[in-house]
């Protein structure tokens, strides 16, 4: 209990100090906001999202159909006493 209480408090200074403390002309936060804008880091983001995209969209395909299986019918389900459904 007491080393989770010691996490938050060093997380809460940390969130602290990076939100109020300038280093040079921008706060910590303010560097990653600028970094996170330039040309080189949206490109990345693109190229991410075109290699990672067809495997993101079986997985939400894969995610689906399973819910769907789950949430059919009932047939293959042991314990259930619904009838199935035509």
């Amino acid at each position: 209990m007491i080393r989770l209480l010691v996490f938050l408090l060093l997380a809460a200074a940390l969130a602290y100090c990076g939100a109020t403390v300038k280093l040079g002309k921008r706060t910590f936060f303010g560097h990653v906001q600028a970094i996170w804008a330039t040309e080189q880091v949206q490109d990345l983001k693109q190229g991410v999202e075109e290699k990672a995209g067809p495997a993101v969209d079986k997985v939400k395909r894969g995610v689906k159909a399973g819910l769907e299986a789950a949430e059919g019918d009932g047939s293959g389900s042991a314990g259930s006493a619904a009838p199935a459904q035509p």
